[in-house]
């Protein structure tokens, strides 16, 4: 149940804007003005009515309380979710704190309201009593697993076609040398990755992708190539000598070639810290990654949603709150470094949490992702929780300076475009922060950081 006055801040509720566009037209509605018979209730429900262009309010109902983030219903017409609407009234809920007129606390729902939201707890208990019922919930086993065996090694043998052509088009490169690259353009990549998603490997079409854009990307991009492609022959090979690898290896090249991984470790659970949520989009696709702090086991996770493209994914959970729930791990092996995770069951809503993950100096910082990286050789970033560094520049970059040491980490160039840096210089004010983020080749990316003096969680 939602505690009574207990409310999330404002940039908690701006986090689950499907767009920019949307979380200002959200904030422009988040004044009592528009609203009338505003409520909310014990059990997570906020609702509320918004005049709009026609002669009838819309009817706004939001239910906090689910497992998979906010849910929305709205009587407008829009496709996004959450809405305008919905966002309004949730900053309209955020910005009383429980003692405003404009949302107040215990109430009951309208009987519009109450329908809908029995429905879905109807619903929820039909499935197993929850909605945190998890992944598969009420699945049942293959009807024949003889079959499922032979379509698991039909596709294995389609992907060992696939990693073989790939092995031969990139000794082609090689052997052409590299300027060939940039005189073929981008068409010769996407053909090539064409061919690996009919070999039913996402994973190396992918990775095919970004080699494509390289050539493009300024002065030493044939170093780059040169990098990208040894990690990618890497992973082919491993692929084709996958019965001679370790087993926590092997599963690892599995995944980076894009075979599915469903969760199958034992549930864990925990108050669950919701560190940093961020949205990646190519053509096809929006990927939402949500990273997650167990506070008493000290285990991070991470979760993935994915929506088509131009849509938001359904999972969202507001940064800065903490959930007691049980996460179902991908790996098995507890000792496992795969931080994948799905969300299980919860027990309570979202709320609100004061605490932050134990930080590192930006040197153990970096030997703790190159210990990952033994693991999982084509690791991009691994988390990690900086503390007590400060922002400073280091000529046209910046960088985390440890406050006590003469160590300093530097910023990833993505992350010195971003608004998220300015954000970061403002909040210390050059004293120290703790920092978590993303640390990998290209530097450190901060995603969340907690100023000394203060306890929530300010997202980046």
């Amino acid at each position: 149940m939602t505690q009574q006055g207990v409310r999330w801040t404002a940039d908690q509720v701006l986090a689950l804007a499907p767009d920019a566009s949307s979380q200002k037209a959200g904030s422009r509605l988040g004044i009592a003005g528009p609203w009338s018979r505003a409520g909310s209730s014990g059990e997570g429900a906020v609702w509320g009515l918004c005049k709009g262009s026609g002669s009838k309010p819309y009817q706004t109902v939001i239910d906090t309380a689910d497992v998979a983030g906010p849910a929305y219903r709205c009587s407008c017409p829009s496709r996004k979710f959450p809405c305008k609407h919905a966002l309004g009234l949730l900053l309209l809920w955020a910005g009383d704190h429980g003692s405003g007129p404009a949302v107040p606390d215990g109430e009951q729902p309208p009987d519009w309201a109450r329908e809908w939201l029995d429905t879905r707890r109807a619903k929820a208990a039909a499935k197993g009593g929850s909605p945190a019922a998890g992944p598969g919930a009420g699945a049942s086993a293959p009807a024949d697993p003889e079959a499922a065996r032979k379509r698991a090694e039909r596709r294995a043998e389609r992907v060992t076609a696939g990693a073989t052509e790939l092995e031969r088009r990139l000794a082609d490169l090689l052997r052409g040398g590299m300027a060939a690259a940039e005189q073929a353009g981008y068409g010769l990549w996407e053909e090539t990755a064409a061919r690996m998603v009919d070999a039913q490997a996402p994973g190396l079409a992918a990775r095919v992708r970004e080699l494509g854009a390289i050539p493009a990307s300024g002065p030493g991009w044939p170093a780059r190539l040169l990098e990208e492609c040894a990690l990618l022959h890497l992973l082919t090979s491993g692929w084709l000598r996958r019965d001679a690898l370790p087993g926590t290896l092997a599963a690892t090249v599995r995944s980076r070639t894009g075979l599915p991984a469903p969760a199958q470790g034992e549930p864990l659970r925990d108050s669950w810290q919701v560190l940093a949520q961020y949205d990646t989009a190519d053509s096809k696709l929006t990927t939402r990654r949500i990273w997650l702090h167990g506070e008493r086991s000290g285990h991070t996770a991470l979760l993935l949603s994915y929506g088509a493209a131009g849509r938001a994914p359904s999972l969202a959970l507001p940064v800065g709150l903490a959930l007691d729930a049980e996460l179902v791990p991908h790996a098995a092996d507890p000792a496992s470094r795969q931080l994948r995770a799905d969300l299980g069951e919860q027990f309570t809503a979202p709320a609100p949490t004061t605490g932050h993950p134990p930080g590192l100096s930006p040197a153990e910082a970096t030997a703790r992702y190159g210990d990952a990286l033994r693991d999982d050789p084509w690791l991009d970033t691994w988390p990690v929780t900086l503390d007590r560094v400060v922002p400073v520049p280091n000529g046209p970059d910046w960088q985390l300076a440890d406050a006590e040491g003469e160590t300093a980490l530097p910023l990833a160039p993505s992350a010195v475009s971003r608004a998220g840096l300015w954000r970061l210089v403002a909040l210390s004010g050059g004293a120290p922060l703790t920092v978590f983020g993303e640390c990998g080749h290209r530097g450190f990316t901060p995603l969340a950081a907690w100023p000394h003096a203060r306890a929530e969680t300010v997202r980046l």
